[in-house]
């Protein structure tokens, strides 16, 4: 349990901008939406940028081509030897709409080289995680969590290992600075028939007893995410259309267009997440009073005000908006470092 002197610091600690690039974990559920692929190019434009440093990649949905797809991604940010770790779980283990396309070939080749071919032949993500974190520096680290709970669950359950003799929890609390999630539902949500209702978020539901015990257990100042934030600022359709074309094929609009094609705009979720964990001073947007969130049996997120609490959650205010999109898109639809020369042609 944190002490409440040291709870009422953490505002601060999250706050403080960054003397040096944030050490950065990206655990994703990649496939099951486009929002986690346009979320990892806002994460390699704020690497190239100087803001963070994207140390690993560890993956929550259950496909071999999951780990294969982020793989390319991340050879195409000229990043390639980022490693990736993986879960088995059985949790969605469909292939997903564009993760295939880390089997595309164009005349035999590669249309986004990678070497890692499938999740078969990447390292459990628990051991990536404690393998990470043992080699940074002391409340360094930053963690997004855009899909289940399962990997970070699983880290604070894991025992001493050759990577460090500290348990989960105590190289959780020794190594990580924040925890920003996209997670939950703090506010009702409008439905096909415009009543506002509770609202059982996919990242909650797909793996309760992981989010229950992430929830009570994560020894950390964590911010959440909810539902309504990403539904509430949506990525323009525009932007895919006119602001990747520096590539013959881009994959973060091959994989949007994939999932769901424009004209549609998507709900930024899992973007809000990152962008809140590496620029946290930034005011896009505003955070509530601590707290403590808490998750039901069947998937419903509850907070409740602390003023000793470990949690806060995100709040999108009317003239924050246009800002937000902005940066997302901006970031987003950055081109590689190594553009226009390198793999990225």
């Amino acid at each position: 349990m944190l002490s409440a002197s040291w709870i009422l610091q953490a505002p601060l600690l999250a706050q403080a901008p960054p003397a040096q690039p944030v050490p950065f974990i990206f655990d994703t559920d990649i496939g099951n939406d486009c929002d986690d692929v346009l979320a990892m190019g806002v994460i390699h434009a704020l690497q190239t940028r100087g803001e963070c440093e994207l140390l690993a990649v560890t993956i929550t949905k259950d496909h071999e081509l999951a780990a294969a797809f982020t793989d390319a991604v991340n050879t195409f940010y000229g990043r390639g030897d980022i490693p990736i770790g993986v879960c088995r779980s059985g949790v969605t283990s469909e292939p997903g709409s564009f993760n295939v396309l880390a089997a595309q070939q164009d005349d035999g080749d590669d249309r986004y080289p990678h070497d890692l071919r499938s999740g078969q032949d990447a390292p459990d993500a628990v051991a990536l995680l404690r393998q990470t974190l043992a080699s940074q520096a002391d409340g360094s680290v930053v963690i997004a969590q855009v899909g289940f709970s399962t990997n970070l669950a699983n880290l604070l359950k894991s025992q001493p290992d050759n990577y460090s003799p500290l348990s989960g929890v105590e190289l959780v609390q020794r190594k990580v600075r924040l925890l920003s999630l996209m997670a939950g539902a703090f506010e009702k949500i409008p439905g096909k028939d415009g009543q506002r209702d509770d609202h059982k978020e996919y990242n909650i539901v797909k793996d309760i007893p992981a989010a229950q015990w992430l929830a009570a257990e994560w020894p950390t100042p964590t911010v959440w995410s909810g539902y309504e934030i990403g539904l509430n600022l949506t990525y323009p359709h525009e932007s895919i259309l006119q602001d990747y074309n520096y590539v013959d094929h881009h994959p973060l609009s091959e994989a949007y267009t994939l999932y769901n094609p424009p004209p549609h705009n998507r709900p930024t979720w899992d973007l809000t997440s990152v962008l809140q964990a590496i620029r946290p001073d930034r005011n896009y947007f505003d955070l509530s009073p601590p707290g403590r969130v808490s998750v039901a049996d069947d998937g419903l997120t509850t907070f409740q005000n602390d003023a000793d609490g470990r949690d806060r959650y995100l709040i999108l205010r009317e003239a924050q908006k246009g800002r937000a999109s902005e940066a997302l898109v901006q970031l987003s639809s950055q081109p590689p470092a190594n553009f226009p020369e390198g793999d990225s042609q």
